[in-house]
């Protein structure tokens, strides 16, 4: 399966169109997150504990939104 954001895909046929997919997930924060970005902000510079999460929620919602392809598809 190809999972794409565009209607062709180059030296590929596209035989069927499942439909659109999502995928979403929201993280909570840490108080201590919170204070170091409190922090950050006085100072500058990156909040990685966020950047990290940001990621981690990304990758799941990405997955997530595989499996909804993988429903269409049976």
């Amino acid at each position: 399966m190809i999972i794409t954001t565009t209607e062709t895909v180059p030296g590929k046929n596209i035989k069927e169109i499942l439909g659109i997919v999502k995928g979403n997930t929201i993280r909570a924060r840490h108080i201590g997150s919170d204070i170091m970005a409190g922090l950050r902000q006085i100072v500058g510079g990156e909040i990685k504990g966020y950047t990290k999460m940001i990621t981690d929620s990304r990758e799941e919602a990405y997955d997530r939104m595989i499996g909804e392809a993988k429903k269409l598809r049976n």
